[in-house]
């Protein structure tokens, strides 16, 4: 399939946020998100976040999925991390080879760079594909704790 990745634009935006609202409510999430949420997050990558960027996946200017990654550090492995946050393609446009390509391109656009994603077990097609990409699954759960400024003392 032909396409381009780019970065997102904010022309994107109601397309992209629609397509988040049913990335989100799938079971290729653990949560749903919320529209506060997805806009934070869409205006995150069209913005001048260090943190954040956003691609969208297009073909004659129809937008066939996005991608959002975050960028870090890993101390366990020594280099920088690239967080490959939401990765979403229409049902239409799975299996056509985009997201290795997308893979691809990050790994060009930064070579020296640990990946990394997280994905639901039962989602046996998305891990399949991440295999066959070069991934593999670490070996620990990972934790969260979500803290806001009122938790603060």
């Amino acid at each position: 399939m032909d396409f381009q990745i780019r970065l997102m634009q904010p022309k994107d935006k109601a397309e992209v946020i629609s397509m988040m609202e049913v990335f989100y409510a799938s079971d290729a999430v653990s949560t749903n998100g919320s529209p506060e949420i997805f806009e934070k997050d869409f205006d995150t990558c069209t913005g001048n976040s260090p943190y954040l960027e956003g691609y969208v996946f297009c073909s004659c200017d129809v937008i066939l999925g996005y991608a959002m990654i975050a960028k870090s550090f890993s101390t366990e492995f020594g280099k920088p991390c690239i967080w490959l946050e939401d990765l979403y393609l229409k049902e239409e446009y799975r299996g056509q080879g985009v997201i290795p390509k997308f893979f691809a391109y990050i790994e060009a656009e930064y070579n020296d760079s640990i990946l990394r994603l997280e994905v639901e077990d039962e989602n046996l097609h998305a891990v399949h594909v991440y295999k066959k990409c070069g991934f593999s699954k670490l070996p620990y759960t990972e934790m969260k704790k979500e803290i806001s400024p009122a938790d603060i003392c």
